[in-house]
């Protein structure tokens, strides 16, 4: 593909229609139906057209300016961001609602005249200031809800061929931490902290560790060469590590003493004693980066026959190659659970599993539901999560 084409101009491309069709809605719904007048008309929609042209601004220019000058905007535009999908979510059910009980009011005898247009711009004031006041509150408790420190989740994971000696084997899990703007040094320790103090065995980075370029962030990560495990800290890309710059990511990384995983899979234990590590690239952007592309029989050229394989893959969909190539085991993340209600019923269209543990054929997946967050600085229904999976043979 051409140079010129940069590989975040999809997402971007889909973000920009998103926003346009949610801040449409919410100004017809919520500013036009109330029936105030041209003032009140103009100056929602003027308010309304410079909160929505800060997601895209911070997006375009936040990814060559240094990250001080921009602190504020890209705060406003990453809140908004959350506020615009909620208020949107709000009213479409409330719009909803009305137009069901007025589809059943239509087989009832009718003992009034004609629809009355005051009453009904009353109405449309009572119900957006309700599904406003509402939103607010639900923001704020989103908010609070990311701010908090990642939840510790414990699991165990029986896998046929994994051999006795190696029973009890423990990965801990980070996975989605966003690093950039609302996700910065102080919280990276704590996780970095929070981590060691499990003294897990693997440590398991399974991608989108950051959102921005590594000259900007290297500082913000540096605490996670304080990462420990005696069996090695490992990761694998996500489709972020893409647009902010692979290159310099993966070199940075590196240096910080993680062994990245391309498509290839290394020996965990001795001799016959030992099971296959293997990961893979993000699935994203093959056509974009040369050599790069998740390719999972790739990856696992040359296992031995009747071992027992743990695959790293930052997406889900990764399952369908990996049960058939007979891993036991893949942990993934890319899904943040859905981080924000109702937007968890999207990802489920989009990825075969969202958050957890679950089965595939033979092959068992886990899903984290990440141990940062993306965009709107907001969880709803779904938590941050550092995640400690055990080994037994079974």
């Amino acid at each position: 593909m051409s140079g010129w084409f940069p590989p975040w101009l999809p997402i971007f491309s889909l973000l920009v229609g998103v926003i346009t069709v949610l801040h449409v809605y919410v100004w017809a719904r919520m500013v036009h139906a109330t029936g105030r007048g041209r003032g009140w008309r103009w100056g929602g929609g003027v308010l309304l057209l410079a909160l929505a042209l800060t997601i895209p601004a911070t997006f375009l220019i936040g990814r060559d300016q240094p990250f001080p000058g921009w602190q504020a905007l890209i705060w406003v535009a990453y809140i908004w961001m959350g506020v615009i999908g909620l208020l949107f979510s709000v009213q479409f059910g409330a719009d909803l609602l009305r137009w069901l009980g007025g589809a059943a009011l239509r087989f009832m005898p009718s003992r009034h005249g004609a629809p009355d247009p005051a009453r009904r711009a009353y109405l449309s004031r009572l119900v957006a200031g309700a599904v406003a006041f509402g939103t607010m509150g639900v923001s704020a408790f989103a908010a609070r809800a990311a701010a908090r420190p990642p939840q510790l989740r414990k699991l165990q994971v029986a896998l046929a061929r994994l051999p006795a000696s190696l029973s009890g084997t423990t990965i801990a899990q980070i996975s989605d931490l966003h690093v950039g703007v609302t996700v910065g040094r102080d919280y990276v320790e704590d996780v970095v902290n929070r981590v060691n103090a499990l003294e897990p065995d693997i440590i398991a980075v399974t991608g989108d560790l950051v959102d921005g370029d590594a000259f900007h962030l290297r500082g913000e990560v540096a605490s996670m060469t304080e990462l420990k495990a005696p069996m090695g800290v490992f990761f694998v890309t996500g489709n972020h590590e893409y647009y902010s710059g692979v290159g310099p990511w993966l070199a940075q990384i590196q240096s910080m003493g993680m062994r990245v995983l391309r498509n290839e899979w290394v020996s965990i234990g001795t001799g016959g004693d030992s099971f296959c590590l293997a990961g893979v690239y993000d699935s994203s952007f093959q056509a974009v980066a040369q050599g790069h592309g998740a390719d999972v029989a790739r990856a696992l050229q040359g296992v031995p026959a009747g071992k027992e394989i743990v695959l790293l893959a930052h997406q889900p969909k990764e399952i369908f190659a990996a049960a058939k190539h007979g891993v036991g085991l893949q942990l993934s993340g890319h899904t943040h659970g859905g981080q924000v209600w109702p937007f968890t019923w999207i990802v489920h269209l989009i990825q075969p599993y969202v958050a957890g543990l679950a089965r595939h054929g033979k092959t068992q997946i886990y899903v984290s539901s990440g141990t940062g967050h993306w965009g709107p600085p907001m969880r709803l229904g779904t938590s941050s999560e550092i995640t400690l999976i055990e080994l037994v043979r079974g």
